[in-house]
């Protein structure tokens, strides 16, 4: 009556051993570590950097405890903050600008944890330190753009094709185009249809004008807001890298705000001044009659820039285009010979400016050039093949379908897409989120220990049943969060709490309908499986209703209430695993196999 079958004792051991496993992590604590990332594409973190690095520390008399290699850096571990420090400096001296060398914290787990992917899990600003910013996108403004932009290739487009008008104006979200004749307007009409699919246009007659209404069509003006957020979102990661932030948390939130969470940092100044670093892109030519020799001095009106993978180049001083002319740039294929390329968009001067210079040019290498900081790096520089008119221009020539993307993005996200302003700011220090780490284990350990003695006092031998299925739910809850790399936060700590009070429950009505069943007479067989089975419907019924809460929390909630919500919904999962399943194991171990048990330890 109370034994299960082997297969499920086995199942529950399983369980328990994979929760140790995976919640052992959280136990070692973490190193001082540098962390050493590829700035630009071209390069990658390898066994080679790796070797860079441990060659530099061994130079300095630095010893680390372990460098390990990842898929996006390479990580350095120390025994305390002065080797950091040190490291730190003599990486960046040798690695140069095309890394970023970052302090970071790692994981003293030893490598067979880490080998099978059991991580601890990562700590929020809240218990961590470092600050917060959420960003508000002027979408507006980024519309507005849009609209100028294209009343700029409106003008650009009617002069290419000698069509006669009389102006272009804006007015918001609508470009108002007029005409002295009827068939002018309709030539107009048909032509800009052709070029702009993403505008409607309309028609309308005011006295002796002939107007033509331009507008945003509805999935254009979606496409346009959310290329922002992507485009805004690309550039605040490019930027937040320099920060040398080990996890931060760049994510969007709602249609338009990004939360921005830096753990660890604590200079909001210098944050704020990156995030809201502005960046510009130029186009030179490539001075094609000197070659650069290192140590050599720069011929006159030339400057010279590195190219992606690090090769020299000499660019002449004068610009024939910048950034600012740039509406859009999305990777595809060349269609001659399908090789992967950029397309770009300019708008109305630029596309007059950079069909100037292509047809005057033809044969030459043109350079694109990113700038910030006051540092410019080459995105690219192919050969003008042919003069190149109509504002949609091609970069191609020996590059992968990754570069394609990433050259895109970085011509997208050389700037941000739409203004943004900080709506929210919070600075948490290091002292106290350790503080709130210690307040929020010892409250969680007091409870816990407060339970254990009026759950054994109360229950006796049930109740240290209870008891010992409350510290495997805590373990399975744990080892999830883990699995999950959850971030943990006070409100996580206040949810973990919350499920030990929760899971306990459970356990007291089993043991009150055990009692009850005993009251009534029953055998002591009779009643524990009256009690598990009869309790069930009433501990699934609660915890059903609270899920249910829970998943409504996570839903429609944010920030520190989703962080709460989800250490709730995995809570009341292990909750019921271990109040009937773990718990119900055990006490069939201590009283299943008697067959004429008398009494049982209950209270």
């Amino acid at each position: 009556m109370n034994q299960y079958p082997l297969w499920k004792y086995l199942l529950i051991l399983v369980a328990l051993i994979m929760g140790l496993v995976y919640t052992l992590p959280n136990f070692y604590g973490e190193s001082p570590a540098v962390q050493v990332q590829p700035l630009r594409s071209s390069l990658k973190a390898d066994s080679a950097l790796m070797g860079r690095v441990e060659a530099a520390l061994k130079a300095a008399s630095l010893n680390p405890l372990a460098v390990a290699l990842d898929a996006t850096s390479v990580k350095a571990r120390f025994n305390d903050t002065d080797s950091q420090l040190k490291a730190k400096d003599i990486l960046q001296a040798q690695l140069g600008e095309d890394y970023v060398v970052a302090l970071n914290l790692v994981s003293r787990s030893p490598q067979w944890l880490t080998g099978i992917n059991a991580l601890p899990m990562y700590l929020g600003l809240d218990l961590r330190g470092g600050v917060h910013f959420l960003l508000q996108i002027d979408m507006k403004g980024a519309l507005d753009k849009a609209m100028e932009s294209a009343s700029g290739d409106i003008r650009s487009t009617l002069r290419e094709q000698n069509i006669a008008y009389a102006g272009v104006s804006r007015d918001g979200k609508m470009a108002t185009v007029k005409f002295r004749d009827a068939e002018a307007r309709g030539k107009g009409e048909a032509e800009l249809k052709q070029r702009f699919g993403g505008l409607v246009f309309s028609e309308k007659d005011e006295g002796s004008e002939y107007l033509l209404l331009a507008t945003l069509k509805p999935t254009e003006e979606k496409r346009i807001q959310d290329s922002a957020v992507q485009q805004n979102l690309v550039t605040l990661r490019n930027r937040v890298n320099e920060l040398g932030v080990a996890e931060p948390v760049i994510q969007q939130q709602g249609v338009d705000r990004i939360v921005v969470q830096l753990p660890g940092v604590q200079d909001t100044a210098r944050a704020k001044d990156i995030l809201g670093r502005t960046a510009t892109l130029e186009v030179r030519l490539v001075d094609e009659e000197h070659h650069f020799v290192e140590g050599s001095a720069v011929p006159f009106g030339t400057e010279m820039f590195k190219e992606r993978d690090g090769t020299p180049l000499l660019v002449k001083k004068s610009v024939l285009l910048t950034g600012e002319r740039i509406n859009d740039a999305q990777p595809g294929f060349d269609n001659r010979s399908n090789e992967p390329a950029v397309h770009l968009n300019l708008d109305g001067v630029g596309a007059r400016k950079f069909k100037e210079a292509t047809r005057e040019n033809v044969g030459k290498r043109m350079a694109i050039i990113l700038f910030e900081k006051g540092k410019g790096e080459i995105v690219t520089a192919p050969v003008i093949r042919e003069e190149i008119g109509g504002g949609r221009v091609q970069i191609s020539g020996r590059m992968s379908t990754t570069e394609a993307q990433d050259t895109a993005l970085l011509l997208r996200a050389g700037a941000l897409a739409a203004p943004m302003e900080i709506v929210e700011e919070r600075t948490v220090g290091p002292s106290l989120g350790a503080d709130n780490i210690t307040r929020g284990f010892h409250s969680t350990q007091i409870g816990f220990v407060a339970i254990a003695i009026f759950m054994i006092a109360y229950y006796l031998m049930f109740g240290t049943v209870s008891v010992l299925a409350l510290g495997a739910n805590l373990l399975l809850l744990v080892a999830l969060l883990s699995m999950l790399q959850a971030t943990l936060t006070l409100p996580g700590m206040a949810g973990i709490a919350l499920t030990l009070g929760m899971a306990i429950d459970s356990n007291v009505l089993i043991n009150e309908r055990i009692r009850e069943e005993l009251r009534m007479g029953n055998t002591p067989q009779a009643s524990i499986h009256a009690g598990y089975e009869q309790a069930f419907g009433t501990i699934f019924d609660s915890n059903i209703t609270t899920l249910i809460a829970g998943i409504a929390l996570f839903m429609f909630g944010s920030g520190p209430v989703r962080g709460f919500a989800v250490v709730l919904c995995l809570g009341i999962m292990t909750s019921m695993f271990s109040a009937v399943l773990v718990s119900r194991a055990m006490v069939n171990l201590i009283y299943g196999r008697r067959i004429r048990l008398s009494k049982v330890s209950i209270g």
